[in-house]
């Protein structure tokens, strides 16, 4: 999806960012994920992203393991910062938003602040290929994936638009299925932190064949 401020690399995002924590959601560079905002303090958050004028949100997932309270979850240490490129009033008080990804960061520190969103500092130096659209892509095992999807879809009856499948390159059939999985928060946060483009698809893919061999071995239902 274009968009109107253009990400060169680190030093076009800001040192701090508000952060988002929501267990399975998988946001990645160039990949859109739809939000449904409801939560008074995620409402102040966004309209406070419009108000700075970054339009920006980093996705994380709350890390249940090393949480000691409930009411603020430990966070992974990887995230995505997404910029907000729709953004709809549902007229019952939620935002129906689009976040674009455009890069992931490592989490330096929480900070504290006044705002009842969090607020984390962000390091994206770690992560200089996601501000490259398309790299390392040939070296994707594109029929390797395709195979695991047709074999996803034929275990859980289910169906899919072959023709833009067929035409998507393979950044953007990776994060898109890597983002729309239906796994864990684990399995997540390892596509999530996954060095290339490479390595993700082929977490993706054994993934996928190992839910489909326990499928076959349980016979667990499909997902619905």
């Amino acid at each position: 999806m274009p968009i109107n401020s253009d990400y060169r690399g680190p030093g076009d995002l800001p040192e701090v960012i508000p952060v988002f924590p929501l267990p399975g959601a998988l946001l990645l560079p160039r990949g859109q994920m739809p939000l449904n905002i409801f939560e008074p303090r995620y409402l102040a958050m966004v309209d406070d992203a419009f108000r700075d004028g970054h339009r920006l949100i980093g996705m994380i997932q709350p890390d249940a393991a090393h949480t000691r309270s409930p009411d603020k979850p430990a966070l992974f240490r990887v995230g995505c910062v997404g910029r907000i490129t729709q953004l709809a009033e549902s007229g019952d008080g939620r935002y129906i938003l689009e976040l674009t990804g455009i890069s992931r960061f490592k989490l330096v520190e929480e900070l504290s602040v006044l705002t009842p969103y969090r607020q984390c500092k962000a390091d994206f130096f770690a992560f200089l290929d996601d501000f490259t659209a398309r790299k390392g892509e040939d070296e994707v095992n594109r029929a390797a994936l395709l195979t695991a999807l047709t074999d996803f879809l034929k275990v859980n009856n289910l169906k899919v638009d072959w023709e833009g499948i067929e035409s998507a390159p393979n950044e953007a059939l990776v994060n898109a299925l890597a983002m729309m999985s239906p796994y864990g928060v684990a399995e997540k946060q390892a596509m999530l932190e996954a060095p290339d483009l490479k390595t993700r698809a082929e977490i993706l893919i054994a993934v996928t064949e190992m839910d489909l061999a326990k499928k076959r071995t349980t016979g667990d239902p499909p997902l619905q």
